[in-house]
């Protein structure tokens, strides 16, 4: 099952944040106070897993300002918390289709939602009961006399009774009837919720501020853990993940306070160590020299209290360049985090039903480069897996080629009347269209992804503007839908702003060692500066290409690796021409007879138009695509050529990258 629409209602600031979508990873962006935490919250409620339990409190989580009208304000029933709404995949269908028939399903889509103070989660299932009958009926092998009065049953109470109903009924009779009794329910609602409830994806919450405790005595966390209701407490988190440490290495906590050696448990936690913090290294650019060792053993005496007494767990960080250990608690809030993450996540991972990681400002006290390098983890080794939703307001945590997997998270005032009113937590799909400060980490993560890379990056492709940035990355990406070769991910796209500054680009970051190369756009009066550039030895040979290479014109910017008609239709959707304004290949042609240019087409095209058409810029038709993607879908013509010159790109560029 695939989690793709949510809606929270009632809960804390989301009194109802409408419905949005998820996908594989899904980002949700805003500022402090906006209400993120309790989105995620509310979801972790509907099934959460056992390592993250997480159950709904009328009077802490419903909108405190509503608590008194709870009553009236439901009619007397109870109050629901988040819906819904997943797709089912090829299995799970399989399975209710093989108790129920080819026509049981409707759709694949369920609905799932959860409500204070109800025990069961509420299903709305695409179910054609009657269908279900029917085959129930039709499997049963009944001969005409046998089905008599069944005909007429449509569900799973109608059948049941016209089964009760029959004065001499046979075996076959009695067999339906206790196939029927059997169901959970019993009905066919509850046997198809049956089925479905052992594949539901079990929801895990994990926040930045849980952190594993560096030092436990181990007598102590015993207690805690016998009791169940102190175990819970907030103020234990870290002592909590100091445990599945524990679990997660095979060394359990009662074998180790009966022992009387400690050799053999430091071994197993030692190699535990070993085995997450090889991991976090992969992915872990900052310091390649750290490594965790945990271990237990008598106390000391001469110890600060509580440490001072049994038997105590303790973990450390050795720099292994300066040859130099800290305690666990004084290295880096950011490595420690991503440690304990990767212990909680360590005890699940393997688990056959899926889980969809919550994960709350995951990666807050990470480097900025850190925060790139836990998206990358992200999408290499949990999504493929796991559906992730995390939060955050930090640019570096926005993947800038995926800005439309972000959703914005507002807490909204309604300020029309005297006094300014409440609305409440709101998600949003529109992320280009909000205030400012909301929309902060998306506009600093194209900021970034663009300049980041002129101090820090290894391969850095200098292109024209923000617009190609945007085009190559949006017809990359379309090229690697196809399983074909697009522009290694290793290049950092970076705008130059023309040919005539990459000469002073090279020579300012020269000496930051980056490997650079060039795809320019080229019209005339640059063949003078183009043959300058390359007879001038800054950048290795090959390394400077431009556009007209691809395109077979004399002129070209990054618009003519389009074909004409796909190139019109972008155009005709980013600025919603219709009717007599639409651009046509035709119109384009002759908007402008004196130029091959596209763009140079387009200008002039739109200067025909109504003044209250906007000015024909090249950044929103890229803006557009980026937002689109699918338009570059299909197996037409102008797409096929289309790619075949970027793949053609690729195939020029990517070697400049040894």
């Amino acid at each position: 099952m695939k989690l793709k629409k949510i809606r929270v209602t009632n809960f804390r600031s989301a009194e109802d944040t409408d419905e949005f979508t998820v996908g594989p990873i899904t980002c949700l962006v805003g500022k402090n106070e906006a209400g993120k935490s309790a989105v995620l919250q509310a979801l972790a409620g509907l099934n959460p897993h056992s390592a993250t339990p997480f159950t709904y409190d009328k009077e802490r989580d419903y909108p405190r300002r509503f608590l008194t009208q709870y009553e009236s304000r439901h009619g007397g029933k109870e109050a629901r918390v988040v819906c819904t709404e997943w797709e089912l995949d090829d299995i799970e269908a399989e399975a209710i289709t093989a108790e129920f028939g080819p026509e049981a399903l409707t759709s694949r889509s369920v609905k799932i939602s959860r409500h204070y103070d109800v025990a069961a989660l509420q299903w709305e299932l695409p179910v054609n009961f009657a269908k279900a009958v029917a085959h129930l009926v039709a499997t049963s092998n009944f001969s005409a006399a046998e089905k008599g009065s069944l005909r007429s049953a449509s569900n799973t109470q109608e059948l049941r009774a016209a089964l009760k109903a029959i004065e001499a009924p046979t075996e076959k009779h009695k067999r339906l009837l206790a196939l029927i009794d059997s169901f959970p329910g019993p009905s066919i609602t509850g046997k198809v919720t049956s089925i479905l409830e052992s594949h539901l994806p079990r929801f895990m919450y994990f926040s930045n501020y849980d952190r594993m405790s560096g030092e436990v005595r181990l007598d102590i966390l015993r207690k805690q853990r016998d009791d169940k209701s102190l175990f819970s407490s907030d103020d234990l988190r870290g002592d909590r993940l100091f445990l599945e440490f524990l679990e997660f290495a095979g060394a359990d906590l009662d074998d180790i306070l009966a022992a009387k050696t400690y050799e053999s448990f430091s071994a197993k936690l030692r190699a535990a160590s070993v085995n997450i913090t090889e991991q976090i290294l992969e992915y872990w650019t900052q310091n390649p020299y750290i490594e965790v060792d945990v271990k237990v053993d008598a106390a000391k005496p001469g110890d600060k209290p509580p440490f001072n007494e049994g038997i105590v767990g303790r973990a450390r960080i050795l720099n292994t360049l300066h040859k130099a250990d800290v305690p666990f608690s004084e290295r880096s809030a950011g490595f420690i985090w991503f440690f304990s993450f990767l212990v909680k996540f360590a005890q699940v991972k393997d688990e056959e039903v899926p889980i969809v990681l919550l994960l709350d400002e995951p990666g807050l006290t990470l480097h900025g480069k850190a925060q790139a390098d836990l998206l990358r983890f992200f999408e290499e080794r949990l999504a493929p897996h796991h559906q992730i939703i995390y939060s955050t307001h930090s640019p570096f945590m926005v993947p800038p080629d995926k800005l439309t997997s972000g959703r914005i998270v507002e807490d909204l005032i309604d300020e029309s009347g005297r006094r300014p009113k409440p609305i409440g937590t709101k998600v949003r799909e529109d992320v280009l269209s909000s205030d400012a400060d909301t929309i902060f980490p998306l506009q600093g993560a194209l900021g970034y992804e663009i300049t980041q890379t002129l101090f820090v990056g290894k391969h850095t492709l200098l292109v024209e503007g923000p617009s190609d940035i945007l085009y190559l990355k949006s017809l990359s990406a379309a090229l690697t839908r196809r399983n074909r070769i697009g522009l290694d991910p290793r290049w950092t796209l970076c705008p130059s702003g023309g040919i005539g500054n990459i000469r002073p680009f090279v020579s300012l970051f020269k000496g930051n060692d980056l490997n650079i190369a060039v795809l320019t756009d080229f019209a005339k009066g640059d063949k003078n500066k183009l043959e300058n550039l390359r007879a001038s030895n800054i950048l290795k040979a090959g390394a400077v290409l431009t556009v007209v290479d691809f395109t077979g014109k004399p002129e070209s910017d990054i618009e003519d690796l389009f074909e004409p008609q796909l190139f019109v239709n972008l155009v005709n959707k980013a600025y919603c021409l219709k009717g007599a304004n639409a651009l046509t290949v035709e119109k384009l042609d002759k908007a402008d007879e004196y130029t091959v240019r596209l763009v140079k087409k387009a200008e002039a095209y739109f200067r025909l138009l109504p003044d209250d058409v906007p000015t024909f810029d090249h950044y929103r038709p890229a803006e557009w695509l980026i937002e689109n993607p699918t338009f570059l879908d299909g197996d037409s013509e102008a797409v096929t050529n289309t790619l075949d010159r970027v793949a053609a790109v690729a195939a020029a560029v990517n070697p400049l990258l040894a």
